[in-house]
């Protein structure tokens, strides 16, 4: 019991310092906008200094994240199967793979999945 609350106590004081940290750190990277400006041999930039990021590719990443993920969350359920049938382990898995299966018509349906529109 001590130790628990022992190690919670350091964990807490571990995450207010590195927020205390960051909080610092952030401060004085903000110091000086003329500084975070683009520049261009001493004239204002012409165009803008980002390129124009497709959102589709960006949904389109996320979305094989998430899959692919929840496959990796599938490896102990075979690795479970190959030392003993249990019919729990089976139920859980078959709703798991039913929840991945509607996710992944709902993305059909919503047309996330055609990259050119």
């Amino acid at each position: 019991m001590l130790s628990s609350i022992l190690s919670t106590v350091i964990a807490i004081m571990i995450s207010i310092l590195v927020m205390i940290l960051g909080w610092i750190l952030a401060k004085r990277a903000m110091s000086d906008r003329e500084k975070s400006s683009p520049f261009e041999c001493g004239f204002d930039p012409i165009k803008s200094a980002r390129l124009p990021f497709s959102l589709r590719f960006f949904l389109l990443a996320i979305i094989f994240l998430i899959f692919d993920v929840e496959i990796v969350l599938l490896f102990p359920v075979l690795v479970m199967l190959t030392s003993s049938f249990n019919i729990s382990l089976m139920i859980g898995t078959f709703i798991f793979i039913s929840i991945l299966i509607l996710g992944l018509f709902h993305e059909w349906n919503e047309g996330s999945l055609d990259w050119a529109q």
